[in-house]
C-alpha cells in the first residue's frame, strides 16, 4: 500500500481534527481556510507570524472542556487566545496546533455591588467592566494602555497591570475567583465572591501562567468605589535622571499615588502631537502623578509632591483642576504607544522591571545602549513600580535593523536583571523573553517551574514553546529511578 505524501498526511490529519471539532461546535466556529486563518497568525508582537493548523471559537465551558479532552486524548497542541494584544508572543499559534480563540466568551454574567464584585466571561474587555459599573460610581482598577480591547482572560494569563497598579495592584490583587478547564477537560472552580479561601493558592498560581496550565472560562473580579477626588499633576524635568530621583523621593516620603508615570522627550512630543494633552515641550522628562482620596487630603498631597518635584529640579508643575483635564493628562500617556509609532516605521516595545532607586542609573545605561546600537529609544513606563517600557525605534525594511532592535531589547532586559529587577512586569515571557530566562533563573529554578507545568499538563500540549527555553520531559524532571529497564508509573505520558 502506497504511503500518502507528507503534505497529504497533514491535510488528512487536519480534516480528521476539523471533523471532530465540528462535532463539538457549529461548523462556522471551526476555521480552516488559510485566508481566514491569517486573522489569527500573530498577536501584538507583530514581528512574528504563523497561521495555526485551525482556529476554533467555542462559546460555552462545556465546549471548551470537550475540545481540550479531545486534544488531550489525541495529543494535539492547543494555544489559547484572548484579544491577541499580547506583546510577548504569548498567543502566537503553532502550525501543528489548534488555536482556541475565546472571543465569543464576551458576556458580563453578574454585577454584585453588595460584595463589590463582577462575574464575567474571559472575552470581556478590561474597560468593559468599568463601563458596566461606572454608572454606580464603581470601577475596575487594573487599566493597561490596551484596556479598550484587551480581554480580562488575557489579563489573568499575563497578570496585567496598568497606570494605576502602583496603589491598587495588578490583576492578581483584584481577582476573586476563576473557572478554568484543564487540558484533560476537567472543569475547576477556584475562589469566588468571598475574600479568602482555604487550601493552596492555585488561583494565584494560574494568574500569570501565560496559558500553560489551564484555559480560563469565567472570572470574578473585585470592583472599587470611585474615590471622592482624583487629580493629576504634570511635572517636567531637565533630565530623565532628575525625574527618576523625584520618583524615589515621592515613594520615600510615604506617598503612594494612584498612578506615577514617566515619559521622556521623544514620547512627550509624540503624545502631545497625537492627543494635544497640554504637555510641556521644553523638558527632557515628564512625570504624571495622580493623587486620590478625600479632597482635603488630595490638596495636601499635591502640595507635598510639588515641593519634592521642586527639590529635584522640576521646571514646570501643573495640577489638573477638573475631571476633564485629568482625563486629558492621562489620554496622552495612554496614547503614547500608538503616538510613538509616528516617529519611525517600526518600534519594539520592551517590558522589564527594576528597583525604583535604580531608575536614574538604568536610564543612563539605556542611553549608552542606544548609542551603541545606533537606534533611538522612547521611554514610557510605570515609574512608581519600576516597570519599564522602552520603545526601540527601527525600520524593518533596513537590513539588520530588526536584529539590532532585538539585541538592544535583550540587553535592556539583561540590565534589568543586573540591577536586581526581573525580565517582565506585565507583558509576560512568551517567546520574546523565553531564551533570556536563564539570565534570571538557575537550572534548578527552571526545573521546579516545569514541575508545576507537568502537574497540570503532562504531555506539554497547552501553549508549548512559550516561557521555557527548553521544556524537559515530565519523567526526566521527576528524577525517577529506572530499575531493570522499567520505569515506575508507566502510564505517565512522556513528551
Amino acid at each position: 500500500m502506497e504511503m500518502p505524501r507528507p503534505d497529504q498526511a497533514v491535510l488528512d490529519r487536519r480534516e480528521k481534527i476539523a471533523a471532530a471539532m465540528r462535532s463539538i461546535l457549529p461548523a462556522s466556529s471551526v476555521v480552516t481556510e488559510l485566508q481566514e486563518l491569517q486573522a489569527f497568525e500573530s498577536d501584538g508582537l507583530t514581528a512574528y507570524r504563523q497561521p495555526p493548523l485551525m482556529a476554533v471559537l467555542p462559546e460555552t465551558t462545556q465546549q471548551v472542556s470537550a475540545i481540550l479532552k479531545y486534544c488531550h486524548d489525541e495529543g494535539i497542541k492547543v494555544v489559547p487566545r484572548g484579544s491577541g494584544t499580547s506583546l510577548s508572543g504569548g498567543a502566537l499559534p503553532l502550525e501543528d496546533g489548534i488555536l482556541l480563540a475565546m472571543g465569543k466568551f464576551n458576556r458580563i454574567l453578574d454585577i454584585d455591588y453588595e460584595d463589590r464584585c463582577v462575574v464575567v466571561q474571559p472575552g470581556v474587555s478590561n474597560l468593559g467592566i468599568t463601563r458596566a459599573v461606572e454608572g454606580n460610581n464603581f470601577y475596575y482598577a487594573p487599566d493597561p494602555s490596551s484596556q479598550i480591547i484587551c480581554s480580562i482572560g488575557g489579563n489573568v494569563a499575563e497578570n496585567s497591570g496598568g497606570v494605576h497598579c502602583l496603589k491598587y495592584g495588578l490583576t492578581t490583587n483584584n481577582l476573586l475567583g476563576l473557572e478554568v478547564v484543564l487540558i484533560d477537560g476537567t472543569v475547576l472552580r477556584l475562589g469566588g465572591r468571598h475574600l479568602d479561601s482555604g487550601g493552596y493558592d492555585i488561583m494565584g498560581l494560574l494568574t500569570g501562567s501565560e496559558g500553560l496550565l489551564a484555559v480560563v472560562t469565567e472570572v470574578t473580579v473585585r470592583i472599587l468605589p470611585k474615590p471622592e477626588t482624583a487629580r493629576a499633576v504634570l511635572m517636567g524635568f531637565p533630565s530623565s535622571e532628575q525625574a527618576g530621583e523625584c520618583v524615589g523621593s515621592i515613594i520615600g516620603a510615604g506617598i503612594v499615588p494612584g498612578g506615577l508615570e514617566m515619559m521622556d522627550r521623544p514620547a512627550i512630543h509624540a503624545a502631545e502631537d497625537f492627543v494635544h494633552a497640554g504637555y510641556p515641550l521644553d523638558v527632557e522628562a515628564l512625570l504624571i502623578v495622580e493623587l486620590d482620596g478625600p479632597a482635603g487630603e488630595v490638596d495636601l498631597l499635591i502640595e507635598e509632591v510639588s515641593r519634592l518635584a521642586g527639590e529635584n529640579g522640576a521646571t514646570s508643575i501643573r495640577a489638573s483642576n477638573s475631571e476633564e483635564e485629568r482625563q486629558t493628562f492621562w489620554a496622552g500617556r495612554k496614547s503614547a504607544f500608538p503616538a510613538v509609532g509616528r516617529l519611525a516605521p517600526d518600534y519594539y516595545c520592551m517590558d522589564g522591571t527594576i528597583p525604583r532607586k535604580k531608575l536614574p542609573e538604568v536610564l543612563r545605561r539605556m542611553k549608552e545602549l542606544s548609542q551603541h546600537y545606533g537606534l533611538d529609544v522612547a521611554n514610557v513606563f510605570h515609574a512608581g513600580d519600576g516597570n519599564l517600557h522602552p520603545l526601540i525605534l527601527f525600520d524593518a525594511s533596513k537590513e539588520g535593523d530588526l536584529h539590532k532592535a532585538e539585541e538592544f531589547g535583550a540587553d535592556i532586559l539583561r540590565l534589568c536583571v543586573e540591577m536586581g529587577g526581573v525580565l517582565t512586569g506585565e507583558h509576560g515571557v512568551g517567546v520574546e523573553k523565553r531564551d533570556l530566562m536563564p539570565e534570571m533563573f538557575s537550572k534548578t529554578d527552571l526545573e521546579h517551574q516545569q514541575r508545576l507545568k507537568c502537574a497540570f499538563d503532562t504531555q506539554g500540549l497547552l501553549n508549548p514553546g512559550k516561557v521555557f527555553p527548553q521544556l524537559h520531559r515530565c519523567a526526566e524532571l521527576g528524577r525517577m529511578h529506572i530499575h531493570k529497564g522499567q520505569m515506575p508509573f508507566p502510564d505517565i505520558p512522556r513528551f
